[in-house]
């Protein structure tokens, strides 16, 4: 019998601790040591022992109406990989928003008996299940907060850390009105439909990122709700999503998939198991008319084959548009374009010039994310996509070389 087919909790947190490890996920002997203490059982009572202690797998704890996990014990390694990037040390005030109960526990013993730790969650139901996990493995310290975190804390002091553990498409004044001078938020922030954690560091009114990584939450409720819009082109199979804007005539779209497929290979390849987190946030940051496409998995004809089903990179031209594709090759996978449209060889072109552009300029490179208030003149702002919010100015900047020194807007959707 293998370690992960016991019935063990600690031989399962212990193995499931030791792949963190291998996998490089876990870095430092102090977050080590707190997931080698939690008993991640006793938050996750809805699962087994082997599905709790799966290290890629979330624990769903409450779904809406119709079926969506509006709530979960996340994924151990996202876990582990915010608390890396968060850094949290011995005697710190840290907070986090979005409770689950084995995070908070985390935190707990990273900061020890002379730091602190309040978790904070809009729904009472989650307030509530946190309480009596926490009470019951030994983490009554923890202060547990029901209210709308849009608004932060009450009383709260100043905070060393923020850890956001639901998906945000904003960071509102209070997350950052809290925290000391030099501290960090690590928040999964969602930037044109793409969803990373980064870890901010406070620079006066500013924050500044230190590390990007790919991530994906349940998404927030109560006043920092943001739903994207989608656009149907083929029935019911085919949509397209958009976190930002919305096409000047999406009308002009229709039957688009009627029409003829260009394909274009761009002779830009991949490794097996190779990480694309950069190109994606290239695309994403470079193109003007962008959005995602998602196939129905029960409704799907095999029509259109996107590099990702669920959530594929597009570019939009009026009635044509083009999005990523993917094939296989010796040696791992090459990155192609397929164009529909009137105009499908052209925005493919686009699309095609994008990715070479990534491959030959920004492929070892990750942009530096800045979050600065939505006040903010254009002018003072660094060079780079701009993307402005309800309460903030994001600006994703990649190196200079090769690049345009000037910024593009996005504008808020009305």
């Amino acid at each position: 019998m293998t370690d992960l087919e016991t019935a063990d909790p600690q031989v399962l947190r212990t193995a499931m601790t030791d792949q963190l490890v291998r996998e490089g996920t876990i870095l430092s002997t102090r977050v080590e040591a707190a997931f080698r203490t939690v008993a991640r059982e006793a938050f996750a009572p809805e699962a087994d022992l082997r599905r709790a202690y799966a290290a890629h797998d979330a624990v769903s704890t409450k779904v809406n109406e119709h079926g969506i996990s509006i709530s979960s014990v996340s994924a151990p390694d996202v876990q582990a990989r915010m608390l890396e990037q968060a850094g949290i040390e011995s005697g710190m005030r840290v907070c986090e928003v979005g409770s689950g109960g084995y995070n908070a526990a985390l935190m707990a013993e990273l900061v020890g008996p002379d730091g602190s730790v309040v978790t904070i969650d809009i729904d009472p139901d989650v307030t509530g299940r946190a309480r009596t996990l926490l009470d019951a493995a030994g983490y009554d310290h923890v202060q547990v907060v029901l209210a709308d975190a849009e608004n932060g804390l009450t009383d709260a002091g100043t905070v060393d850390r923020t850890i956001v553990t639901v998906g945000a498409w904003d960071i509102p004044p209070a997350w950052t009105d809290q925290l000391a001078e030099g501290g960090r938020l690590v928040v999964p922030l969602r930037m044109r439909g793409l969803t990373r954690s980064v870890a901010f560091d406070r620079d006066g009114d500013r924050l500044v990122s230190r590390s990007a990584e790919v991530c994906g939450f349940v998404t927030m409720q109560g006043e920092g709700k943001h739903q994207e819009r989608l656009l149907l082109v083929r029935g019911k199979e085919i949509g397209l999503r958009f976190d930002d804007g919305w096409p000047a005539d999406p009308d002009a779209l229709n039957g688009v998939f009627d029409t003829d497929r260009v394909e274009t290979w761009t002779g830009v390849t991949v490794a097996p198991a190779e990480p694309i987190k950069g190109m994606q946030m290239w695309l994403a940051s470079a193109l003007d008319d962008f959005c995602l496409m998602s196939v129905d998995p029960d409704l799907d004809t095999g029509l259109v084959a996107p590099q990702n089903k669920r959530a594929n990179i597009t570019l939009l031209d009026g009635n044509s548009l083009a999005y990523l594709a993917i094939r296989r090759t010796e040696a791992g996978a090459e990155f192609g374009v397929h164009g529909y449209g009137p105009n499908a060889k052209a925005v493919a072109d686009s699309l095609v010039r994008e990715l070479q552009t990534w491959d030959r300029d920004y492929r070892q490179a990750e942009p530096v994310i800045y979050a600065y208030p939505a006040s903010t003149p254009e002018a003072d702002l660094p060079a780079g996509r701009v993307i402005t919010k309800r309460h903030r100015r994001i600006v994703i900047s990649w190196p200079h070389e090769g690049q345009a020194n000037k910024s593009t807007t996005i504008e808020k959707e009305k």
